[in-house]
This record gives structure tokens, C-alpha cells and sequence, in this order.
């Protein structure tokens, strides 16, 4: 389906597709109300699309997951200097989205401070750096989307009153899936023929019966979990046509279409015949449900609950079904009878050896014996992970060779733990296969894409260095890496700088690589740990260590069974992922005088071209090194 919103049929989309058409050619702020999963980025590319705008960028962000410290500059940018770290002046997201759309996703989310500074930004049309005072005008149209109760979320001091009436210019709301069933043979036929294509599969077909299933389904997580359902089914189904024994949705919770009376009856009668509490049980069951059902994925329960993790987290702790976050002064202040009660907080991106420790959950058994809990947090690259290891929200996780380099320039209590070996050909410099990029020198002027600190930052400097051009002869767009590209990102952008396994998807699906790390760089991984974690625990480093090794033996040995696993997590082709993990080596190695001095060598060059804020001795962060061990 080449436009998911122009082809839906049922009466519902229909009617909200005309709603569509009368505002897309506007520039008013468009607020789009509806449940996780519906498809509201989907809408907002869809005004996009048909505006005026169409051929400027269109860019989204996701207020729920910006930082309270770094929002501010992540929206409106910051100044060289601004604060620690602030190395050069870096675009926000309002700047970079000139001329075009922006996307204020889960806008609910925003802190109330930010609420005040977005406010500003939407009357004055105009928004002011981090660390200076001249405005910058801006021409954006700023489309909002939340599945919040934001009239709730006012009367509760969440959200503020004057910039709910900013932003509902135009309240559109989004239908659930479950009240436009006729979409749903539509759409499932599209993730069908996604996802074979994706996976390298032949085409599926839906039994009568299996499309019936889908049909009589209610889809709490709407059409996100209808495409997570075909995806799951595109990947395990070994034959040609999908039965419901082999869709993997749950009937008991699939609501009846009088459903909604049905709990109220339900809730009068617990209410009327109850000899205790009964809001205390209704949470309870509703809490242990839901993460039953999600099969103990947090993110997954609080989006079917409709509330944060933090609250679930809460929820939980309280119920016993995980151990409650302990404050860092908590830990230090726990006596001995508490030294027991240790938890490991360990940071992931869902690719390579610590992705495949998590699906494989052996580590969770093995600290279980020792009363040790493991708590997982997924990132989407290093500079996001490095920023909660400063913060104590994880105590050990991956990185490339980079983003510690940052880290530590800004002072961060890190200390480097192992390393994998190098792996140049793991990061590289794309461009589309029309594209009229034939050379590094043609990247003068041209506008290219890269996650800031990340390795391919660095790769980024060695091409240009190579092609005899700085920093200043390109355009630089700070974003993080993404695939499949939209057209309005193939618009906004010449050229992508990528990893594995997003480059070798991107590679299997008509992406040319114009320059890789081959010869360049080296593209080490590090593990990392929190300096207070690692001097305090260094037992349970040495057993994690030893779990990274023997995953590290598993994947090498076994590259295709470890390829399906993560192509379950990460919604990749096992094909592509194979292909990433023989790109490097996954044997984890301890950090010895080698190591150290190539990553001096990296941190040496970004500071002499005033990247870092200060220079840095890579040896004294070495977990062991205390003594100078490595000299």
C-alpha cells in the first residue's frame, strides 16, 4: 500500500481521511488525539504529504522520550559553550525541520517547564538557542499527537491549559482499529507483503479462517500489534498459508463488541457483592494481567494499561513482581543483611552480544542463584546509553570506540570494562542508488546524516579528511540512524552514516555504500560500567564478562540461530542480520595496552579539532588500572 491512509475503506477512516484532506492544505497546528498503536505519525505524514509543504522535510520526535536535561537543546538547539559538551552549535529539532513539519509525538509527555518555552515558540513563531539570547525565526507547521487524556492531564497541573488551546487549532481523533474492522483485511495484506519482502520469505496467504480471527480480534494495541502479529507469523509460519493456531493472539482478551457494558456490569457486581477493598484488587489484577500478557516486557504492559513505565514500575515493585529501583544513597547506606539484594542494570541496543545474552535470558538465570536481579534498558545508540550510565540510571552497557571519548571529556564516572575486536567494514557512508554521489568529493556542500559522537562520527571526519574537505564544506544533520528512509527523509538528506545492522538491511534493500571503515577506522565496542558499579561489584562484572565471552563463542559458532533471534527483536530479515554479525568478531577480550592506546589516538584527533572540550587520558578510566597496570 503506497499510502496506508488513502486506501483504507472502512466508513470510519473514510470519513476521517476527509477530515484529513480539509486541513492538509493549511498551515494550522493540527492536534491528533488517539490510542498507542493507531497509526498517528502515519496521519501526520499524510498532512504532510498533501500540504504545501510537502517538498520540505518532515521530522518527528517523541517528547516521551527526551531527557529533562537535554530536551530543551534537543528541541531549540544550543549555542557553542552552552554547557558541558556543547562543542559547537548544534541544530534542534525546530530548525532542522524549516520549511517543513514537525511532529510533537506523546506531547503529553513534555515537562511542564518545556511546556512554557513550546508555548512561546508557537505564538512568536521564533525559538532562542540554549546559552544565548538572540531568537531565531522559524518556519514550521507543528503537528501534535497523544494518546494522553490532556483535558485529565489539566485538571491534574500535568498540562497547561494555554498551550492545549495553542495546539487544538485542529482536534482530529484517531479511530481504534477495533471500531474500523473492514481496514483490517486491507491492512493485513500490506504487512504480509511487507515483512516476505523484508525477510527474503515468499508470499503468505491468510486462511479464511485466519482472517476471520483477525477480524473478530478487538486489538488493544491496534495496528501496531496487527503488524507485530503478521511479522511474528511472516517469521515462524513454514508454510504457505497462516492459520489462527499460528497468528499468537489471545481470545480471552479480545473484547466482545458489547464490551464496554459488560465491565460495568462486571465492576457493579464486584462492588456490590465485594467484603473488601475492591479498588486495590482491580489495579492489582489489571497490573498483573497486563504484564502477564506482555509476557514481562514492561513498555509493552504500560502501553496496554495506557500509563508510563514509571508508574508500571511502581505497580510492580508494589506487587512484588520486580524489585523496587534503590537509590545510589540507599545502596551505599544498605548494611550488611541488605548487601544481598544487588540488582544489575544493564543498557542494550538490540544488536550484537549483550542483544543476544537478553534473548537468550541465561544471564537472568545464572545471577538469579545469586540473588542478583537484572534489569534491562534498550537504546537506541551510545550517546543516549552513555548519558544514563552518567546518571545512574544503568550501571553497564556497549558503546562504540566514540561516545565514551564524550563521555568522559564531560566527566562521566565511567570506567572501560572489555572490548570486541575491530570491525571497519561494520560502519559505513550511504547514499540512495540514484543518487548523483559518486565520490567523496561530491559530498562538498551536500547534506549528510550522523549521530553526534557516535563511531560513525568519527568515520564521518577520516572520509572528509580523506576527500580533502572539513566540516565546513558539508551540511551536517544531527540525527540518529533509521531505516526504511521516507521519501520526506530522502528529501531532507544526501547521504546517511550508518552501522550494522541497519547498514546491511539498508544494503540488502537498495542503499549504496560509497565509503566504509575499511582502512579508516577501526569501530571497536566497549563495555562499559558505572565507576561507584564497578568498584563495588567487581564479582558480578567478572561473571557478566564471562557471559559476554561465551555468547560471544555461541554467535560465531551458531551465526544464522543467533541472526533469528534478533530478527524476532529488532523486525530485520535474518538475512541482513547475518550478514551484520559476520562483519566482526564477538569475542570479548579484556582491555590491554593496545586498546588503550588506539582509543587515545581517537580522542587525541577530536580534541585538536576542538570537538572535545578538554583532553583525556583514556588509562584513567580502566576498570583494574588503579595501579598502572597498563602503564
Amino acid at each position: 500500500m503506497p499510502n496506508p491512509v488513502a486506501d483504507l475503506i472502512d466508513p470510519a477512516s473514510v470519513a476521517f481521511k476527509n477530515v484529513l484532506d480539509r486541513l492538509a492544505p493549511g498551515d494550522a497546528t493540527v492536534l491528533i488525539v488517539g490510542e498507542t498503536g493507531t497509526g498517528k505519525e502515519v496521519v501526520a505524514r499524510y498532512l504532510h504529504q498533501h500540504s504545501p509543504r510537502r517538498d520540505g522535510p518532515f521530522l518527528a520526535v517523541n517528547c516521551g522520550a527526551l531527557t529533562e536535561s537535554l530536551a530543551e537543546s534537543e528541541l531549540f538547539g544550543h549555542e557553542k559553550g552552552a554547557f558541558t559538551g556543547a562543542n559547537e552549535r548544534h541544530q534542534g529539532w525546530f530548525e532542522a525541520a524549516e520549511g517543513g513539519t514537525l511532529l510533537l509525538d506523546e506531547i503529553g509527555e513534555l515537562s511542564l517547564p518545556l511546556q512554557v518555552k513550546l508555548l512561546r515558540v508557537l505564538q512568536e513563531r521564533e525559538i532562542t538557542r540554549v546559552g544565548s539570547r538572540r531568537p531565531v525565526s522559524v518556519n514550521v507547521r507543528v503537528i501534535a499527537a497523544t494518546h494522553v487524556n490532556l483535558a485529565s492531564a489539566m485538571r491534574e497541573k500535568r498540562f497547561r491549559e494555554d498551550l492545549y488551546y495553542r495546539l487544538n487549532v485542529a482536534e482530529v481523533t484517531l479511530p481504534p482499529l477495533r471500531q474500523r474492522s473492514q481496514d483490517i483485511p486491507l491492512l493485513a495484506e500490506h504487512f504480509l507483503t511487507l515483512y516476505a519482502r523484508r525477510l527474503g520469505r515468499p508470499q503468505l496467504r491468510l486462511s479464511e479462517e485466519a482472517m476471520h480471527a483477525l477480524v473478530d480480534y478487538s486489538w488493544p494495541g491496534n495496528i501496531r500489534e496487527l503488524e507485530n502479529t503478521l511479522h511474528n507469523a511472516v517469521l515462524l509460519c513454514k508454510e504457505p498459508l497462516i492459520t489462527p493456531q499460528q497468528l499468537r493472539i489471545n481470545p480471552v482478551v479480545a473484547p466482545q463488541p458489547a464490551q464496554e457494558s459488560s465491565l460495568d456490569s462486571f465492576l457493579r457486581q464486584q462492588l456490590t457483592q465485594a467484603d473488601g477493598p475492591v479498588y486495590q484488587r482491580v489495579m492489582e489484577s489489571l497490573v498483573r494481567n497486563a504484564f502477564e500478557l506482555s509476557q514481562h516486557n514492561q513498555l509493552q504492559a504500560a502501553a496496554l494499561l495506557g500509563v508510563s513505565r514509571n508508574t508500571l514500575r511502581t505497580h510492580l515493585s508494589h506487587l512484588g513482581l520486580i524489585k523496587p529501583r534503590r537509590s545510589l544513597a540507599g545502596a551505599l547506606s544498605s548494611g550488611p543483611m541488605q548487601a544481598k539484594e544487588r540488582e544489575l542494570k544493564i543498557g542494550y541496543q538490540k544488536f550484537g552480544n549483550l542483544g543476544v545474552l537478553k534473548a537468550r535470558q541465561t544471564l537472568e538465570m545464572q545471577f538469579a542463584r545469586l540473588g542478583v536481579s537484572v534489569l534491562w534498558s534498550e537504546f537506541p545508540a551510545g550517546p543516549q546509553l552513555l548519558h544514563a550510565l552518567n546518571n545512574h540510571e544503568i550501571d553497564f552497557g556497549t558503546t562504540g570506540e566514540v561516545p565514551p571519548l564524550f563521555a568522559q571529556a564531560a566527566h562521566s564516572p565511567l570506567r572501560y570494562v572489555a572490548f570486541e575486536p575491530a570491525a571497519p567494514q561494520s560502519v559505513a557512508l550511504v547514499v540512495t542508488q540514484e543518487s548523483d554521489i559518486h565520490s567523496l568529493a561530491d559530498l562538498r556542500g551536500r547534506r549528510i546524516a550522523v549521530n553526534k559522537g557516535s563511531n560513525v562520527h568519527y568515520l564521518l571526519l577520516q572520509l572528509l579528511d580523506e576527500a580533502d574537505l572539513t566540516l565546513d564544506d558539508v551540511r551536517i544533520v544531527y540525527a540518529p540512524p533509521k531505516y526504511p528512509l521516507t521519501p520526506s527523509d530522502r528529501q531532507a538528506v544526501d547521504a546517511w552514516m550508518m552501522w550494522d545492522p541497519l547498514l546491511s538491511e539498508a544494503e540488502q534493500h537498495g542503499l549504496r555504500v560509497l565509503a566504509n571503515g575499511a582502512g579508516r577506522v577501526n569501530n571497536h565496542q566497549f563495555y562499559l560500567a558505572h565507576r561507584d558499579f564497578a568498584d563495588r561489584n567487581g564479582d558480578l562484572l567478572q561473571i557478566l564478562l564471562a557471559s559476554l565471552e561465551q555468547t560471544g563463542r555461541y554467535i560465531d559458532a551458531h551465526r544464522e540461530e543467533a541472526a533469528a533471534l534478533l530478527a524476532a527483536e529488532l523486525g530485520l530479515s535474518p538475512l541482513s542480520l547475518a550478514l551484520a554479525l559476520k562483519r566482526r568478531s564477538h569475542q570479548t577480550r579484556r582491555m590491554d595496552l593496545g586498546i588503550i592506546r588506539q582509543q587515545q589516538a581517537i580522542a587525541d584527533r577530536f580534541y585538536a579539532l576542538g570537538l572535545l572540550p578538554r583532553a583525556v587520558k583514556v588509562r584513567e578510566a580502566v576498570w583494574g588500572d588503579e595501579t598502572g597496570v597498563f602503564g
